[in-house]
């Protein structure tokens, strides 16, 4: 049973109407006391609060109400209904235990999905399954690990992923935030609908509306086409906003409001088209932090994280990464035909004390440059010391040029130069040793107009 709190008899009929029209058996009452009675008596699975249902706009008793109802019963999932007027109040909400807040005025497709996404959550409980458990219940085929960090993260996103739940990823660069997210979209409802990965680092400020909400010909100046925007290509799948924490607040504010209202415009279209889109963003900083510096919006945190996963680095689970290893090689055995690969077990042993900053992402390049290099098929830990020592990762004898020297171009061009000497024009290697592809590389000693004479690899 749903109950709804309003002192509004137009909101309470349209909500009452909308949620049994929807197969939901819900009340509503306009009165604090008697809805303490009913919370009492019946328990109801969900809440939906009005903060300002008195003449009263402070919402000071709707806050009131909302700490009677945690002292309560902590476990019922509470929605907040709100106007933009009364966001601050709804944040505050979400910190005394609120589980989401939707905009007045609202839309029924979206106060429905936010419903049945709360009720589903309160029907999944953790099981604390064993990998193979879990194999056989989900599709983690690309994520390894038996750590039980990694095995709780994974029981995780497997209760949750058929939810439309919004889930924030954070962790440390080179964790696996992407795979995390990708297996969050496979195992969802909308598997079989698109995933677009968005890196909202790269995307300037003047671009970013263009980029995801798309635009019209003749919106600007360079605008020749009409262009579909991100969210339009994740229309009824999944979006993937990586670097989230590096979105300036201009942008911030922009992509609040398109979360809040499920709605967004072309640049240069007044048609409105909503937003069917199951969110999942992930970071590598410290969101509360900024949310206390003033940098990162506190209610476009709470919109986005109704769920937060947190992944440990790869030094905090080191008997995983013999498992990682052993996946490499098995994939590199074909992509560089040495079905006689293999890593020695002393080796093995020193790849699990290394403290790998860079994390799963470090690892790997590590493995695959001491293949490249190594004419062994059982590589010893020297194999691996020597590339190691060439990681752009390692910090410890890193020189770097003051600020101001060079520009981050000269850098680049001074580390392709470099591979391309010290691995003697042979691309592969060239290219692993910097972490980038063939192709990227070759990239860029076109854009650079570097030359070279390329070797056999």
């Amino acid at each position: 049973m749903i109950l709804v709190i309003d002192d509004d008899i137009a909101v309470r009929t349209s909500l009452l109407l909308l949620l049994k029209s929807d197969g939901y058996d819900a009340i509503s009452t306009e009165d604090t006391a008697e809805a303490i009675k009913i919370i009492r008596k019946k328990s109801p699975e969900l809440i939906i609060l009005d903060l300002n249902f008195s003449i009263d706009t402070s919402g000071r008793e709707g806050m009131e109400l909302l700490e009677k109802i945690k002292q309560l019963n902590p476990a019922i999932p509470v929605i907040l209904i709100t106007g933009w007027g009364s966001i601050e109040l709804a944040v505050k909400g979400m910190k005394l235990g609120a589980n989401d807040f939707i905009n007045k005025p609202w839309s029924n497709e979206h106060l429905l999905q936010s419903v049945k996404t709360l009720l589903d959550l309160q029907d999944k409980r953790v099981e604390h399954r064993t990998r193979k458990q879990l194999d056989k219940s989900y599709n983690f085929e690309q994520i390894i690990g038996e750590d039980p960090k990694m095995l709780n993260i994974l029981e995780t996103i497997g209760r949750v992923a058929t939810t439309d739940a919004s889930i924030l990823i954070m962790g440390e660069s080179g964790t696996g935030k992407e795979l995390i997210a990708e297996a969050i979209h496979q195992n969802s409802l909308r598997r079989n609908k698109t995933f677009i990965k968005v890196n909202l680092g790269g995307i300037s400020t003047s671009l970013f509306e263009s980029e995801m909400f798309g635009h019209i010909r003749g919106a600007f100046t360079d605008a020749r086409f009409d262009r579909m925007g991100r969210f339009e290509m994740a229309h009824k799948g999944t979006i993937f906003l990586d670097e989230i924490g590096d979105l300036d607040a201009s942008s911030q504010v922009k992509l609040l409001r398109v979360l809040q209202d499920r709605t967004y415009e072309m640049l240069g279209s007044s048609r409105t088209k909503t937003l069917d889109t199951r969110v999942v963003c992930a970071t590598n900083k410290n969101l509360n932090e900024m949310v206390s510096r003033g940098t990162f919006r506190e209610d476009l945190l709470y919109r986005i994280n109704l769920i937060t996963v947190y992944l440990p680095a790869l030094r905090e689970r080191p008997k995983d990464i013999p498992l990682l290893v052993d996946f490499f090689i098995n994939n590199l055995k074909e992509i560089y035909n040495r079905p006689k690969l293999s890593v020695a077990p002393p080796a093995m042993k020193w790849l699990q004390q290394l403290p790998l900053p860079g994390n799963i992402r470090q690892l790997k390049n590590l493995v695959e440059r001491s293949i490249l290099v190594s004419k062994r098929d059982e590589l010893g830990i020297d194999d691996f010391r020597s590339q190691l020592e060439l990681s752009p990762v390692k910090k410890g004898n890193m020189q770097l040029p003051g600020v101001g020297t060079l520009t981050l171009e000269e850098v680049e061009v001074e580390m392709i130069k470099r591979a391309m000497d010290h691995h003697k024009n042979k691309i592969s290697r060239a290219a692993a040793a910097l972490g980038l592809t063939r192709s990227a590389l070759y990239r860029r000693l076109d854009k650079y107009q570097i030359p070279y004479d390329e070797a056999e690899d």
